[in-house]
């Protein structure tokens, strides 16, 4: 496979501290116990069940006009859920609401949010992969653990905000903000767990000779790039479930060898000790569900924190699963070219390898629309508009940015400037100055990261600093 560039600019001087290029290179819905444990024997490990929503019919008033979904009803077994429609542009301005019965018992949840505005994590527009085609509006994933029977409910906006004591006629006779066409309930099945340290995932291929990227206009390396590859050092074996992590001198030295040869400590960058960083395939990423090509930027400026807004009912054994099953959510029901994180964090503070390309390298991502250029996105598995994130989270945002913004000589607590390729804040063309450790609202008006992780991201940015040696 062959890597290529979203820019005309080569690959900056971590090109030769990345992982190779190549890592590793609807059903319907039964009505009875009897048909789901048949459905259940039948389950193909790692799948996604697309069910097309209807308008549900009027229960005694309780329901409003508009309203869409599903009612209760048995499954094939599925972790993760969402909504999708046809239009990307498109906002869902309501609610969705989901419950769902724990496998192999008759227990079901109660009603539970998804978040409806998504479409602020997006690829940029004018590039390929927003204009592939197969781009599809959605909610936020929301992770439930293995069930296999669902009921779901979409209401228009003006029933979405009527109060409690509001009657059912004034409801239905409210202004409704019309749903978007083509609403489908996405059951995922994220997979066995991936296979144990040292044994080859299906698909892994040697990485091509080792060659830095190239600029597709020039033809030409650039002098970074060209310097780095004297060393060639890759950060893990090829197959490896997680790179090790490093301490500041290791870092160092490994960046003064990737360098081409002497240095001095006086002109060494800022740079904090390289964390441990847990593989696509330590998490057991299917590659064969993504696109084969890579798509790079010139180099990282800024690093966009993100929450998932699955909900933070996980063990962080299931973290792995719940990144399989936002993978598949991404790709297979959204039409993302690949997981549009650069990199995830669990709440117990491991890190993972998000989209593919090299984790030390600039791989555009789809984290923050309009602003995908240039940065890097990262990822806190959980939800915490009223909910406190983990410090271990918070810490490994620190150790996570130190290291990679360190390799492209930011400094976490700086400013930086990015330009906008277009938005709901900024149009396209605007040079924006921002925090080079910001929130996704900073760039999209939306509440992600959710308030809670926005107010540490100042913690993050000082701790991050001080690992630099700043």
């Amino acid at each position: 496979m062959r890597g290529f560039l979203t820019s005309s600019i080569g690959v900056a001087s971590a090109a030769a501290l990345a992982l190779p290029l190549a890592l590793s290179s609807g059903a319907g819905a039964a009505t009875t116990p009897s048909a789901a444990r048949a459905l259940t024997a039948e389950a193909v490990s790692g799948s996604t069940q697309s069910l097309p929503l209807a308008v549900l019919p009027r229960d005694r008033g309780l329901r409003v006009p508009g309203e869409q979904g599903l009612t209760r009803r048995d499954v094939r077994p599925f972790s993760l859920v969402g909504v999708v429609w046809k239009d990307p542009a498109a906002a869902l301005e309501g609610s969705v609401q989901v419950r769902t019965r724990a496998t192999g018992t008759a227990r079901w949840s109660g009603w539970q949010d998804l978040e409806t505005h998504n479409g602020d994590h997006a690829p940029d527009p004018g590039t390929a992969e927003h204009d592939s085609g197969r781009l599809r509006g959605a909610t936020a994933p929301l992770w439930v653990g293995a069930s296999d029977g669902v009921e779901v409910r979409v209401r228009p906006q003006a029933a979405a905000h009527r109060t409690a004591g509001s009657s059912a006629n004034s409801a239905n006779s409210a202004a409704q903000a019309p749903l978007p066409k083509g609403l489908r309930l996405e059951l995922v099945d994220p997979g066995e767990e991936p296979p144990p340290a040292g044994a080859p995932a299906p698909g892994d291929e040697p990485a091509p000779g080792g060659a830095p990227a190239e600029d597709p206009r020039s033809g030409l390396l650039t002098a970074e790039s060209a310097a780095a590859s004297a060393v060639n050092a890759d950060l893990a074996p090829l197959g490896a479930d997680a790179i090790p992590a490093l301490s500041k001198k290791e870092t160092e030295s490994e960046l003064i060898e990737a360098g081409g040869g002497e240095a001095d400590a006086k002109v060494r960058p800022y740079i904090g000790p390289r964390p441990r960083i847990v593989t696509r395939k330590g998490w057991g990423a299917d590659e064969k569900l993504r696109e084969s090509n890579f798509g790079y930027t010139s180099k990282v400026k800024a690093a966009f924190v993100h929450h998932s807004a699955t909900g933070n009912n996980y063990k962080c054994s299931q973290a792995p699963s719940v990144i399989r099953g936002i993978y598949r959510y991404h790709v297979k029901s959204m039409g993302w070219r690949d997981i549009g994180y650069n990199f995830l964090v669990d709440k117990c503070g491991s890190i993972y390898e998000g989209r593919a390309g090299g984790v030390a390298k600039p791989v555009k991502g789809a984290h923050t629309l309009g602003f995908n250029t240039n940065s890097m996105g990262v990822a806190v598995l959980g939800t915490f508009g009223s909910s406190n994130p983990p410090a271990a989270a918070v810490d490994a945002l620190a150790r996570l940015t130190a290291w990679k913004l360190g390799l492209y000589g930011v400094n976490p607590s700086g400013k930086t400037y990015l330009t906008s390729a277009g938005g709901n804040l900024y149009p396209k063309g605007k040079s924006v100055r921002l925090n080079a450790i910001s929130g996704h609202r900073d760039g999209f008006a939306t509440e992600c990261p959710g308030r809670r992780l926005y107010d540490k991201l100042g913690t993050a940015r000082s701790t991050s600093a001080s690992l630099q040696g700043r």
